[in-house]
């Protein structure tokens, strides 16, 4: 399956919160990685058809997915942002109630649920009212109701927002696993949820795609723009004040700061290999004199 999104656009009272967006997704699984008010979620929702574009159109396999109707919708799993929940439903009857409205006929969707509940570690909780889970709890649910019809695209937005640790862990091998055969896009400002696991990492900055590629790619574009420097407390301060800094470890009296940087930040500044996460920050930096502003 090829998916094209061709120019999308959303304006608000004149104003731009997505702009031209074009990109082409294939099987595996895509980062869509910017900060809060990026366009993430205003991207998907057009991409989902919850909202309208105000230009531009999305194909799969050449044809428009609006034409499409549902037999473009039936190939979709969405999970959004903020997942609304009937509180007063059992784990297991909500997820046999999502079944019902995609069609899923009752014994195969309540396999599906068992077998999902177990791999995100929820199979105890099935008879739990939602209202009683933790925050976590909850977003694994919304999770296992988008891979509820084995969909060939799922879309995920914020999908680890409250998750603790190994829960972190355990989805990102739970995507992993779904990847084979499927076309995932990830949307998240988390760098370690999509570092691994992406076939590439799309960077959406104020609604305009900055850059797109593997993250291979990415780290190489910055290469000569991260910094590392030892310095004192006083030292240290003053770098913090300037620079965007992606790191900062003690090592006995001093600390070994990773600075993003244009320029050497200090002349006994080494340069060395760039990660995401510097990536990240190159991109949406906040220091007034970094050189990497857009």
């Amino acid at each position: 399956m090829k998916i094209v999104l061709e120019h999308i656009s959303k304006q608000y009272k004149g104003k731009y919160v997505l702009k031209d967006f074009t990109t082409e997704l294939t099987e595996g699984v895509y980062g869509l990685l910017g900060a809060n008010g990026a366009g993430k979620t205003t991207l998907i929702n057009i991409f989902v058809g919850i909202l309208g574009s105000s230009g531009g159109t999305v194909r799969i396999d050449g044809q428009d997915a609006r034409a499409l109707g549902r037999d473009f919708l039936s190939k979709i799993g969405y999970m959004p942002q903020y997942p609304v929940f009937y509180r007063d439903f059992t784990v297991m009857d909500f997820l046999l109630y999502m079944c019902a409205l995609k069609g899923i006929p009752a014994i195969e969707g309540k396999k599906r649920a068992l077998e999902l509940l177990g791999i995100v570690n929820l199979l105890d909780a099935k008879e739990k009212r939602i209202g009683a889970l933790s925050g976590g709890m909850r977003q694994r649910v919304g999770i296992v109701q988008a891979m509820l019809g084995d969909p060939e695209i799922l879309i995920l937005d914020e999908p680890t927002a409250g998750l603790d640790p190994s829960e972190r862990i355990r989805f990102r091998n739970l995507i992993s696993q779904f990847a084979q055969g499927r076309t995932i896009l990830l949307a998240t400002h988390i760098v370690s949820d999509v570092e691994c696991i992406a076939k590439e990492i799309i960077i959406l900055k104020e609604g305009v795609l900055i850059t797109q590629g593997t993250t291979d790619t990415l780290e190489q574009n910055i290469y000569g723009k991260v910094w590392e420097v030892t310095a004192d407390r006083a030292a240290t301060l003053r770098l913090g004040s300037q620079y965007d800094v992606s790191n900062m470890k003690q090592q006995g009296e001093r600390f070994l700061v990773r600075i993003v940087s244009g320029r050497p930040p200090a002349p006994e500044a080494a340069a060395v290999s760039p990660n995401l996460e510097d990536v990240f920050l190159y991109y949406f930096g906040v220091k007034h004199d970094s050189p990497n502003q857009i």
